[in-house]
């Protein structure tokens, strides 16, 4: 046996330990790289999303608001829509080309549709290929949030098959010939480039094929060692051993570093169409497509936005590539090199631009999902939130307190704050929210953070108490608003009316529409601290509410939307629907994981309710909020209370129109008065948001139990039928309950004096000045 001699078999030896030591290492970069692939690639960002705009005959919409809703979706206006994304325009008529959509549990496809809008109404809504008339059709809807991951790296996943050709094309052609033929690696491309960077003495030509470029995006630092290129290259080879050349693209369009915004990182093809031409890939022209194409050399380097020299010199070479390949004819890139970049002037924000919203949605989030859910598994959450109405709120809330600080002389401007917060009758939807009077600043959110006294806004539960005892109380029974001493432990308490005035026995349905405080305060006491407590809770407060007296006129805090909820429930009739930001959830596959349904608990009688709502409506009319007849287009009509705390700190106006729930608050941060009341302060940012969004009068339906009757007012006493011609007080009173005494027509007919009403016309002209 020949024997070995001492080195070889030192050779062998360590021979062994390097194949070995090479095996390991390559096992533990195969295992990376395969445990990456076979699991959640990326962490992708929750994307949330406003509610869909419904289209459908008889929908009341302006052609406005239409376009507005368009514009946010980043819809092109052309002469004739040939694509999705496009919309036209020709007199009444309007051709919308939608983009396909993952609504929850359905995929709607690109579908082009014609619709007309005359007097605010749609009147016209068909297929535009078809022509067949459509029911109902959803646009798509806003974007206006998202939840990234903690790296900030913002992407949209996309297909290969869902990629325009050209762009896989292009992208061949530039960065990578042969991907289809080669195992991951090109010795040939990287000698050539090696020494093409050793004759330049710097790094001018690289040999990365795109295998290589995606291990390097996802696996390994940019930095040029020898180490980290054998370990490029490694995994490279071990890449292409794996998957399939599809499922590399596929990696790679996803993957690609293609611009920066601040901190958040805009990854793969599909979110840098977004983040340029605020377009979806599918809508890309081909000199767009070359750009983005270009800019994968250097995404900072050409960024078309600061470098757009430089970025269209990179893309006419893309253009050139094209030509060279017979890809596009040297016609079209003649005429393609001398066009503009068209990339979108400003960069879309990934901050969203309602972040008062956003809050109330993470919020109601937290109940159901961890916060690494929601950074990580690319949900799709899909909101309540309405952008037309959201606007308009916005714009009314600053435009008010700024005329009000005008109109009032304030010297230090902008000190006066604000909130507004809107939800639809029926479904308790939270349509808007505005915390700030900047609004698209983060910060400290008033309308859900903030608990300032609610003043009179209170009123309604005490009211409605009495009304549910209709053995005992109805509109017409009469109240005292005479001098009243309340028993304290230590100083007893003398509630006072806003006009330091007494206003003597006067009918339920005038106290609360004046909101005098003397005569509510009786009342209360009479009803019981307790009783009164129950019926906000009832309501939908869940605050903890001590039994003092003074609670009665709002000495209690609450955030506007506790507020809210309360005249939600008053809105609906007694029916508390406990109000949601969210509708629906999905995964990355659309697969639904939760719908918020709409829940309903009665809580309050209807026909209580319904007189209440009388006694409300009577307040917008002949009350407090009298001026609404002003400030609100004819016919809305509406019912709402006034809010004022002591010392004119406060204003407060909650109130609802047909379709609408609202509470608007303004005050100062710092607590010190405004020098405003409920009318003159929140009443007109609130008035101005309903005159500015399409809503509905105010039309509330009789219970079964309601039975009518001609009143007069003054008298405290129901008239006869025969006296109705003369007068206009028809009064609603709860079948089987109490009712007033009955009067003579005399009185009426002297309350229609020319004196009486040459007063009432001297009052409306007083209050319109005022």
């Amino acid at each position: 046996m020949k024997k070995i001699s001492f080195f070889k078999l030192i050779a062998l030896v360590l021979t062994t330990v390097c194949l070995l030591t090479a095996a390991v290492y390559v096992l533990r970069l195969d295992r990376q790289i395969t445990s990456r692939f076979e699991g959640r690639r990326w962490e992708l960002p929750a994307r949330i999303y406003a509610r869909p705009l419904e289209l459908y005959l008889g929908k009341i919409l302006s052609s406005d608001n239409l376009e507005k809703e368009l514009l946010q979706l980043r819809y092109s206006r052309v002469k004739s829509t040939k694509k999705p994304g496009e919309y036209s325009v020709q007199g009444d008529r309007i051709t919308i080309y939608s983009r396909n959509f993952s609504f929850p549990d359905i995929q709607q496809p690109a579908t082009a549709i014609e619709l007309e809008i005359r007097d605010k109404t749609i009147t016209h809504l068909v297929d535009h290929s078809s022509g067949k008339q459509l029911t109902l059709f959803q646009l798509e809807p806003v974007q206006y949030a998202s939840i990234y991951p903690t790296h900030n790296e913002d992407r949209l996943l996309v297909k290969p098959e869902d990629v325009p050709e050209l762009l896989i094309k292009s992208l061949l052609l530039v960065e990578d010939k042969n991907f289809y033929s080669h195992w991951g690696v090109r010795p040939t491309a990287i000698i050539r480039a090696a020494l093409a960077n050793l004759r330049a003495g710097k790094t001018v030509q690289g040999g990365s094929t795109l295998t290589q470029q995606l291990v390097k995006n996802i696996f390994l630092s940019s930095e040029q060692t020898l180490l980290r290129k054998m370990n490029e290259a490694v995994m490279a080879l071990l890449l292409e051993y794996h998957y399939s050349k599809d499922e590399i693209m596929e990696a790679y369009l996803n993957e690609v570093y293609l611009g920066q915004d601040g901190k958040r990182a805009i990854h793969g093809f599909a979110m840098a169409s977004r983040f340029y031409y605020e377009r979806d890939l599918a809508e890309l022209e081909p000199a767009q497509i070359a750009l983005l194409v270009g800019i994968v050399k250097g995404a900072s380097y050409y960024n078309p936005r600061r470098h757009p020299e430089r970025a269209k010199i990179r893309r006419n070479q893309v253009l050139d590539i094209l030509v060279s390949a017979k890809a596009i004819s040297p016609e079209i890139s003649k005429q393609l090199q001398n066009s503009p970049l068209t990339v979108s002037r400003e960069t879309p924000s990934g901050i969203t631009p309602y972040p008062a919203f956003l809050e109330l949605v993470r919020k109601q989030l937290k109940r159901d999902y961890k916060d690494e859910d929601l950074r990580s598994e690319g949900l799709s959450i899909f909101t309540t939130l309405d952008p037309i109405i959201q606007q308009q709120a916005e714009k009314s809330l600053g435009n008010e307190l700024a005329a009000i600080e005008k109109r009032t002389g304030d010297k230090a401007r902008n000190t006066l704050q604000g909130s507004l917060i809107i939800a639809s009758v029926d479904q308790g939807e939270v349509v808007a929210l505005v915390g700030d009077r900047t609004p698209g600043l983060a910060g400290f959110n008033r309308a859900m953070d903030m608990k300032r006294p609610i003043g009179s806004v209170v009123k309604p539960a005490v009211y409605l108490t009495a009304l549910t005892r209709p053995e005992s109380y109805n509109l017409l029974t009469t109240l005292h608003d005479t001098p009243l001493t309340v028993p304290m432990s230590g100083k007893d308490w003398q509630p006072e009316n806003y006009d330091k005035q007494y206003h003597g026995p006067l009918p339920l349905i005038q106290a609360l529409a004046h909101s005098y405080n003397v005569a509510t305060v009786q009342l209360g006491m009479d009803l019981g601290l307790s009783a009164v407590i129950d019926t906000l809770q009832g309501l939908g407060i869940e605050e903890d509410i001590a039994a003092y007296p003074s609670l009665l006129l709002g000495a209690i805090e609450l955030p506007p939307i506790d507020v809210l909820q309360m005249y939600q429930t008053i809105a609906a009739g007694g029916y508390k629907t406990p109000l949601r930001s969210i509708l629906a959830v999905t995964d990355q596959e659309n697969n639904t994981l939760q719908r918020y349904p709409l829940t309903v608990e009665q809580v309050a009688d209807p026909g209580a309710v319904f007189c209440l709502t009388t006694a409300l409506q009577a307040a917008t009319t002949t009350g407090t909020a009298k001026s609404l007849k002003y400030l609100l287009p004819e016919g809305l009509t509406v019912a709402g209370k006034t809010g004022t705390t002591d010392q004119l700190r406060d204003s407060w106006f909650a109130g609802f129109s047909g379709r609408h729930v609202a509470v608007a608050w303004v005050g100062r941060d710092d607590n010190k008065p405004t020098g405003l009341t409920g009318s003159s302060g929140a009443l007109r940012v609130w008035a101005a948001t309903m005159a500015g969004i399409s809503t509905t009068p105010l039309q509330p339906q009789a219970p079964d139990n309601i039975d009518w009757y001609y009143a007069d007012l003054s008298a405290g006493k129901i008239l006869s039928p025969q006296c109705g011609k003369e007068q206009e007080s028809l009064l609603p009173f709860i079948r089987g309950g109490l009712l007033p005494e009955a009067g003579s027509c005399q009185k009426q007919r002297n309350d229609n004096s020319f004196e009486q009403k040459l007063q009432r016309g001297i009052n409306n002209i007083l209050d319109f000045l005022h």
